[in-house]
């Protein structure tokens, strides 16, 4: 069975609430986009989701020459026609996935439009660096604005990974850096970046379910950074030793918290000495999928989250899952399993 016109799902919530409505992909004609949509596709056919491809333009409106002070605006048709011709070219490349598919044309900021939807969608996936070409700046500046602010867990798709998912890219500065690092397997592992803090333990329970659908073992790692802000004012050298002891309890204890949830996935946990944003980029080109969360509030281990997701987000080699904050019923019972951030 190819793609097809997505039928509604019944699904609901454990509250009652309709359930999310599938994936949710951006696309601009781009090979950025094209990435971004045979990763969304891929991810649709694992998860049994739909999939909604979308494109999203404004019609520029230009200041008119001459003394008439007026302006001018681009006939919105013309645009709306190329728009439309590449979510055509979307549909068909993934015509052969195992998927409901549709697609719409929406006018309107890019980030905006994306942004509403990440309220009724269950992830959103975008490419990053996209060509900003006539039908807006669909990716770019959306990749940054979009998964510090969207009500739904977000994926960015980097270029760079075009090979791993099957495509090809013209952009010379990719093919360089491709050409540099060479052909480097990549493992089927889950990373999740955490820090302590309740948005991580948020992240981690949305990298283990993810690791479950890849079939995958999931790694946590906490990177330790050498000195913080909050942390540049003490007289005398931190005892590291000490340091990375109280985490390991804690990396510990969180550990068989999430074994609890997830008896039958391999779970592995990493304590590093090193920049989180440098230790998960390097992980980024081994690995299938890093995750991280947003609005982290320092933790044990600096902040890792919010501005440091940035960073990952901006330099990562493979896919990156960024996963909001919101409630969890499973994080209730994470003190029973002992140490944790913040716990007398």
């Amino acid at each position: 069975m190819g793609a097809h016109e997505m039928q509604p799902d019944p699904a609901r919530d454990d509250d009652g609430s309709a359930a999310p409505e599938g994936i949710v992909v951006g696309v601009d004609g781009s090979d950025h986009g094209q990435c971004a949509l045979v990763w969304a596709a891929r991810e649709a056919e694992r998860r049994r989701r739909p999939l909604h491809i979308v494109t999203a333009y404004s019609v520029p409106i230009f200041a008119a020459s001459g003394l008439d002070g007026g302006y001018a605006t681009v006939d919105d048709s013309v645009i709306r026609e190329g728009a439309e011709a590449i979510l055509k070219q979307a549909m068909a490349k993934v015509s052969g996935y195992d998927i409901d598919v549709d697609a719409s044309v929406e006018n309107g900021d890019a980030s905006g439009v994306l942004l509403e939807m990440s309220e009724t969608a269950e992830l959103l996936v975008f490419g990053t660096r996209g060509r900003g070409g006539f039908v807006g700046r669909l990716l770019g500046s959306v990749s940054s604005a979009l998964p510090a602010h969207a009500k739904c867990p977000t994926v960015t798709v980097p270029l760079i990974c075009a090979d791993r998912l099957g495509e090809t890219t013209e952009d010379k500065h990719i093919k360089a850096e491709q050409a540099k690092s060479g052909h480097q397997p990549v493992e089927n592992v889950v990373v999740v970046g955490v820090d302590g803090s309740e948005q991580a333990r948020v992240a981690v329970l949305e990298a283990a379910t993810q690791a479950e659908r890849l079939g995958a073992p999931l790694r946590v790692i906490c990177a330790v950074p050498q000195y913080s802000g909050s942390l540049a004012w003490v007289p005398a050298p931190m005892d590291r030793d000490a340091l990375f002891a109280d985490i390991r309890v804690q990396l510990d204890a969180g550990s068989a918290w999430l074994q609890s949830h997830f008896p039958k996935l391999a779970i592995e946990t990493k304590l590093v000495d090193g920049s989180p944003v440098e230790v998960l980029v390097e992980a980024s080109r081994h690995v299938e999928l890093i995750v991280v969360g947003t609005r982290g509030r320092g933790g044990f281990a600096g902040m890792l989250l919010g501005s440091t997701s940035d960073g990952i987000l901006h330099h990562a080699k493979g896919p990156v899952l960024v996963v909001p904050d919101r409630e969890d019923k499973r994080l209730a019972d994470r003190a029973s399993f002992g140490p944790m951030l913040g716990a007398a």
